[in-house]
C-alpha cells in the first residue's frame, strides 16, 4: 500500500508549483526500517525536480527519524574509533566554512542550521569563530550545547531571535532535503545575512553517479526522510531564484560521499544503520563490523573522488553569496 499520511498522492512542485508529475519508482525505508509502507518518487513534469508524493505540511517527518542513531558516550574501542573518525571528516567542511568567511572578509557569526550540526558546531568554536546553532527539538538543542560549548537555540530558521542582518554565514548541511518548503528556508537565510554574507547549502546530488548505478537502493535517497531530491543544478536554480549568486561548488565531501556508496552497498554494516535499527551485538562482533565497514568506506574513495572529479559527485556543496539589494 501507499503510505496516506494526511497528504500523499498530490502537492504542487516546490521549485515551480506545478502539480503535475510522472512517477520514477516506489521504495520503502531501506536503511532504518521505521516503516513497510511504500512512497512514491516522483518527477516534476515541468522543471524535473524530484520529490517525495505529498503535500507539503502534511507529512509527518519525526515518525520515520531514527532513534539511538548517535555514537554513544561509551569508550569502547568501536566507538572511540568512530567518533574519532568522524570528527577527522568533519575537517573537510570546516575548512570550506573558514575559506568562505576568509573571502567574504567575515568572521562570524556563523549560524548552524540542521538536526546533526554538533560537530562542526563545536570545530568552529575550537578555530575561535562564534558560531551558533538553531535546531527544533529543545531537548536536543540542550543536549548539543553541553556537548559543544557552542549556544544552541530551539526554533526554526522562520522565527529564530537573530536580527535580519547581522550573520555572517549560515550553513545548511543536509536540511534542504528534508523540507517539503526548501525555498521558505533559503528566503529565511538571505533575510538573516549580512550584505555580502555567505549561505553555504550542501545536499545530496541525485545526478551523481552512484544514483545512475544504484537507482533506488542509492542511500542519498533516504526514504522517506529526503522530500526532495535535488540534482546539481536544481539546488543552483533554487540558490539564484531567493536572490543568491553563487560563488563556488564542490562535489565531494569527505565526510559523506564514500559513505554514501558503502552505505548503499552494504546498509547492515553501517554503525549508524545498525544503532538506529536496534541490532543488538557483542562486543566482538560490532568492532568486527565496524572494521568492516571502515574498510568499505576507504575501498569508495577512488570512486568518490573519480565521481566528484567529473562534477557528478553524491553531495554538492555551495557556497552562494547574499546578491546586493537593488
Amino acid at each position: 500500500m501507499y503510505e496516506d499520511d494526511g497528504g500523499f498522492e498530490g502537492g504542487e512542485c516546490p521549485a515551480c508549483s506545478d502539480p503535475a508529475y510522472q512517477v520514477l519508482f516506489e521504495a520503502t525505508d531501506r536503511l532504518y526500517r521505521s516503516t513497510k509502507k511504500k512512497f512514491r518518487i516522483v518527477e516534476c513534469t515541468r522543471c524535473g525536480l524530484m520529490r517525495l508524493a505529498h503535500r507539503p505540511g502534511a507529512f509527518d517527518f519525526s515518525r520515520y527519524l531514527p532513534q539511538g542513531h548517535r555514537v554513544p558516550p561509551e569508550e569502547t574501542a568501536a566507538c572511540c574509533i568512530e567518533r574519532f573518525c568522524r570528527r577527522l571528516v568533519t575537517k573537510d567542511n570546516l575548512r570550506f566554512v573558514r575559506r568562505a568567511l576568509n573571502d567574504a572578509g567575515e568572521a562570524g557569526p556563523v549560524l548552524d542550521f540542521g538536526c546533526d550540526g554538533e560537530l562542526l558546531l563545536g570545530a568552529l568554536r575550537r578555530e575561535g569563530i562564534g558560531a551558533f546553532g538553531v535546531g527544533p527539538g529543545l531537548a536536543e538543542a540542550a543536549a548539543i550545547a553541553a556537548r559543544t560549548g557552542a549556544p544552541e537555540v530551539c526554533a526554526s530558521i522562520a522565527d529564530s531571535p537573530f536580527p535580519a542582518n547581522s550573520c555572517a554565514a549560515i550553513t545548511m548541511f543536509h536540511v534542504l532535503e528534508h523540507r517539503g518548503d526548501p525555498f521558505v528556508y533559503v528566503v529565511a537565510a538571505r533575510e538573516l545575512l549580512r550584505p555580502g554574507g555567505r549561505l553555504i547549502v550542501q545536499v545530496p546530488n541525485a545526478a551523481c553517479w552512484q544514483c545512475l548505478l544504484l537507482g533506488e537502493n542509492w542511500s542519498g535517497f533516504d526514504v522517506p526522510r529526503n522530500l526532495v531530491h535535488f540534482r546539481a543544478g536544481d539546488i543552483q536554480a533554487l540558490l539564484e531564484a531567493c536572490d543568491f549568486e553563487i560563488v563556488r561548488r564542490k562535489f565531494f565531501a569527505l565526510q559523506d560521499n564514500p559513505a554514501c556508496l558503502a552505505t548503499s552497498l552494504a546498509p547492515w554494516l553501517d554503525p549508524v544503520v545498525r544503532r538506529a535499527r536496534g541490532v543488538a551485538e557483542q562486543a566482538a562482533i560490532k568492532f568486527a563490523k565496524d572494521l568492516l565497514y571502515c574498510a568499505l568506506v576507504i575501498a569508495a574513495v577512488p570512486f568518490a573522488l573519480l565521481e566528484a572529479a567529473c562534477r557528478a559527485g553524491s553531495t554538492v556543496t555551495i557556497e552562494a553569496r547574499k546578491r546586493a539589494e537593488r
